[in-house]
């Protein structure tokens, strides 16, 4: 009984529409984009997110959290600047206020998830706890994700649209034209090393030393089981 109680800390509601809505944005994500949207390190983290709720799992839910914490936030602080004052910022949020009709309206309304799931992992990490694995895991995912990006997505076009083009910035800042201020291999091994080091490791101390630690680090699902001696 008690084992029962304690692999439920995260509200059934709350895992239910988080569900609901993931089970809704990919059928229209890859209608719209393509399911190579889902290389972006932001729609890894809202996935990975919805199996570290029903797994409780603390390292499922720091992961993501140490990997985009930071980049969203710009993205909140942008989206707000643009909001509020009616011009850019960075320009990364943008295409939100693209809107030609009530298609593009619903999907820009899904993509609103860069707005508060970084709220989320947050809420998730707190109540779980931190699990310091996390930076390694993220750092490998991270890595895969770049060189799939880079020797298989295709490369930034003058007119992209909504396709996916240099996804994770592998070739450059610019959706349109790739960077020119060293060969690409070289920027590929910048961004391997600047990510971890200038966003990764930053993030992974903030919340190593705000948040509690898991409680253990047997397995991604392991924080959530009953001591032994309740398990009778």
């Amino acid at each position: 009984m008690n084992a029962t109680r304690s692999s439920r800390r995260l509200p059934l509601w709350f895992k239910l529409a988080y569900t609901a809505f993931v089970a809704v944005l990919v059928p229209v994500y890859c209608y719209a984009y393509g399911p190579t949207n889902f290389l972006y390190y932001c729609d890894v983290a809202l996935l990975m997110t919805c199996a570290a709720l029903w797994l409780e799992s603390p390292l499922l839910a720091s992961a993501p959290a140490v990997g985009i914490l930071l980049p969203q936030a710009l993205w909140m602080v942008d989206f707000l600047y643009r909001l509020l004052l009616q011009r850019p910022l960075t320009g990364m949020t943008d295409y939100m206020f693209r809107i030609d009709g009530p298609w593009t309206l619903f999907v820009r309304f899904l993509s609103f998830f860069h707005f508060w799931l970084p709220i989320v992992l947050v809420y998730l990490v707190f109540r779980l706890g931190y699990d310091r694995r996390a930076l390694p895991l993220w750092t490998v995912l991270a890595w895969a994700l770049m060189l799939v990006c880079y020797f298989f997505m295709p490369p930034p076009e003058p007119n992209p649209g909504d396709k996916p083009v240099n996804i994770n910035y592998v070739y450059g800042m610019d959706d349109t034209t790739a960077q020119k201020e060293m060969a690409a291999p070289a920027w590929l091994a910048l961004l391997m090393v600047a990510l971890p080091v200038v966003i990764y490791l930053p993030t992974h101390l903030l919340l190593r030393w705000l948040c509690p630690a898991a409680r253990t680090a047997a397995g991604p699902g392991a924080a959530s089981a009953a001591p032994a001696e309740a398990v009778v």
